[in-house]
């Protein structure tokens, strides 16, 4: 059994009953790439105040006590050694003292001595891997060819250290028209280096993602059927923000929704913003419901805001109304706010109801 604890479901006694189980905390908004997708782009700088004392976050986070896993984003969390081991490290340790699952975001692009402080603290070292070559890199990243050469390598070789020390590697590739084609390369080559799970998402149209092509959800479907085809079937494939459902009108959908759920070593996660998940900027203190979506702060623990009395309202908020959809029998939550915003404008998911009676999907 694949079990995801970052799955909002994980922790629910009732399945339409949602419970603030996440936080994830941004730590920095320095970052030494510039990747033409990135969905927290507009926040990048290259000079920041003194962030919140990681005592002060540890505060907030004791009075969440349904609380089951913490991440660490950025930006480039490990940009700095003493923003790891004087900020990231304390908090982390707090995190596994007191028995949560803890996942830490980085590009990977630094020498291998610069995580290792982190051994023994990160549940889930999330890379992101979106590169055919080194051309690729450099062309999304917006480095010089020269670097791009160098981090490219580096992060294979980095990955393949750090999973042979026994970490759980987890890489995302995101879906896009240069991407697709490509999935089953780049999850041959994850697995080859010791990558334990490769997680498959859209590209948000956030931040300096917004201008960008977006793939049709037709190309989308073709391109996912080819992929389950070529993957390395003993490499854990996770689909997050999954922009197909049981509930679709079009028997399609429905039915690559079906293939996936179904396929082997194949799991769909719910997305957590807001279901059972909740932002920190840990230099601002605001609390959002993610860390990419134009939606206002929530509150601000620099102030006082308390992340439970934040999920609560956020739960009763107008934009969230037509995504706070539960059909229990297919596991499914619905959309989150980036991908109805970009697939089903317009759309009351709450309206819908799974269809689960469909024959079974042809065996390829």
């Amino acid at each position: 059994m694949l079990l995801d604890l970052w799955e909002p479901l994980v922790g629910r006694q009732q399945p339409d009953v949602p419970v603030l189980t996440s936080v994830e905390i941004t730590v920095t908004g320095l970052c030494n790439l510039r990747c033409i997708h990135c969905a927290v782009g507009e926040q990048l700088v290259t000079r920041e105040p003194e962030r919140i004392p990681p005592e002060e976050i540890i505060r907030v986070l004791d009075r969440v006590p349904t609380l089951t896993t913490l991440s660490l984003t950025g930006g480039e969390p490990s940009i700095r050694r003493d923003l790891i081991e004087d900020w990231a490290v304390p908090i982390l340790r707090y995190a596994k003292d007191r028995g949560l699952q803890t996942q830490f975001n980085t590009n990977l692009t630094f020498e291998l001595e610069r995580y290792l402080p982190l051994e023994g603290l990160v549940d889930v070292l999330h890379i992101t891997w979106n590169y055919r070559d080194p051309g690729d890199f450099a062309r999304i990243a917006r480095v010089p060819m020269a670097a791009a050469e160098r981090y490219y390598h580096r992060i294979l070789r980095n990955a393949e250290a750090l999973a042979a020390r026994g970490w759980f590697v987890s890489a995302e590739s995101m879906m896009t028209h240069e991407t697709l084609p490509a999935l089953g390369q780049f999850n041959r080559l994850l697995a080859a280096v010791g990558c334990r799970r490769h997680e498959i998402h859209p590209r948000y149209q956030a931040d300096w993602g917004a201008s960008l092509p977006v793939l049709d959800l037709e190309t989308m479907a073709e391109g996912i059927e080819r992929f389950l085809e070529e993957r390395d079937p003993n490499l854990w494939v996770l689909f997050g923000t999954f922009p197909f459902f049981p509930c679709s009108p079009d028997p399609r959908h429905r039915a690559l929704w079906r293939r996936v759920r179904e396929a082997p070593g194949v799991t769909i996660r719910n997305d957590p913003d807001g279901r059972n998940r909740l932002n920190i900027d840990g230099i601002t203190g605001a609390v959002r419901v993610t860390d990419f979506a134009d939606i206002p702060p929530l509150g601000n623990i620099r102030e006082g805001a308390d992340l439970v009395a934040c999920f609560a309202a956020w739960q009763e908020h107008p934009a969230y109304r037509p995504l706070k959809c539960c059909c229990p029998e297919a596991a499914c939550l619905g959309p989150n706010l980036l991908v109805a915003q970009m697939y089903y404008p317009g759309v009351d998911f709450t309206t819908r109801r799974a269809i689960l009676d469909d024959p079974a999907p042809a065996q390829r």
